[in-house]
This record gives C-alpha cells, sequence and structure tokens, in this order.
C-alpha cells in the first residue's frame, strides 16, 4: 500500500479556510483584469445590463443575464488558466498544447454567443413587443 506524504502546503479549516480561498480567488480575479480579453467581457456585461435596464428588462431577464455573464468570467478564468499552464509546461509549439488552448478558447466563444443570443432575444422582445 502506497503511503502519502503531507502536502508542503498547510491546508486551513473552518472560517479560515473560507478567507484563504476567498484571497486566493481575489488573486484570481486581479490575474484575470490583466486579460484584454476579460476586461472587454467586463465591457460587455456592463453595457449590456444598462441596456437590459434601459428597455424595462424584468429583475428575472436581469439575473439570468448576470449568471450567463458569471459563466462568462468563469469559462474565461479557466481558459486563461489553461493557457498558462501550458505555456509554462510546453514552451514550444506542439499540436497538443494548440488543441488545448484552442479548446478553451472555443468554450469562452460558445458562453459569448450564448450571452449575446439571450441579450438580443430580450432586448428585441422589449423593443418589437411595447
Amino acid at each position: 500500500m502506497a503511503e502519502f506524504s503531507k502536502s508542503a502546503v498547510n491546508k486551513e479549516t473552518g472560517i479560515r479556510h473560507f478567507f484563504a480561498a476567498a484571497g486566493y480567488s481575489w488573486g484570481g480575479f486581479q490575474r484575470l483584469l490583466q486579460e484584454s480579453a476579460f476586461r472587454q467581457e467586463l465591457l460587455f456585461a456592463g453595457v449590456g445590463l444598462i441596456l437590459l435596464i434601459a428597455v424595462g428588462a424584468t429583475i428575472g431577464e436581469i439575473v439570468i443575464a448576470m449568471v450567463l455573464f458569471l459563466a462568462v468570467f468563469a469559462v474565461e478564468a479557466m481558459n486563461t488558466a489553461v493557457e498558462e499552464v501550458i505555456d509554462r509546461i510546453s514552451p514550444e509549439i506542439s499540436n497538443v498544447g494548440k488543441h488545448a488552448k484552442d479548446l478553451g478558447s472555443f468554450a469562452v466563444l460558445c458562453m459569448l454567443v450564448a450571452s449575446g443570443i439571450y441579450m438580443l432575444y430580450v432586448i428585441g422582445s422589449h423593443l418589437l413587443f411595447r
């Protein structure tokens, strides 16, 4: 039977774990702010929310849009993480690394299209059926 060694990182428990996780999340957010794609997605979300309010979208429609925007941010964070790891472990150009990065990019595109379709539907329905 294999014997497991202790982790080099001291894992917090209880409320300390909550605050440690919040700190890691804040660090991830700060790292993501360095990505121009994320800043553009933040702008898209801000403008989108303003448009929804301007056309008289319901609270439910706004909440769904916010959830979609958060999903875009989450997928963008995962895509950035994949790119960081690939660049670290495979600095040379490789097909596997390219495929991993392309798949992450496609995941972001899918979320952006889903968000865009929803925004067009809600804004269009409020403008056309007033």
